[in-house]
């Protein structure tokens, strides 16, 4: 059995839904033409979700892909250039001259873009 002030908590909730609901109702004419084709493609896509939606695992093949993206090579694999200063250079281009290619350790996710591919960690 709830008490009187849960009572009293839960009807002013109902009681504003309500009164939220009536609101959109009524001003419907506003705000619909720009959110009508939002909604529609939110209905579309939680009623009948796409190949895009199944973990990459189980999509079927080509799904999901781009038009001609298996035309693209693969970008360049990472490299770790030590230069003999001790300076580290990560880059997606062969290593410069002076620097010799270490093994990554995997902690390496992202390259930033810059000139020729590569990025200088900062120095702490």
């Amino acid at each position: 059995m709830l008490s009187r002030g849960e009572r009293i908590t839960w009807a002013a909730v109902a009681v504003l839904v309500l009164a939220g609901a009536a609101a959109a109702w009524h001003t419907r004419a506003a705000w619909l033409p720009e959110a009508g084709p939002w909604l529609e493609q939110l209905w579309r896509k939680s009623t009948r979700p796409g190949p895009e939606s199944l973990p990459p695992g189980k999509r079927p093949a080509g799904a999901g892909a781009r038009p001609g993206a298996d035309l693209e090579p693969p970008p360049p694999p990472p490299r770790k250039c030590l230069a003999q200063d001790g300076r580290v250079v990560y880059t997606n281009q062969p290593c410069p001259a002076g620097t010799r290619e270490q093994a990554l350790d995997g902690a390496l996710s992202v390259l930033p873009a810059g000139p020729g591919g590569g990025a200088q960690p900062p120095r702490p």
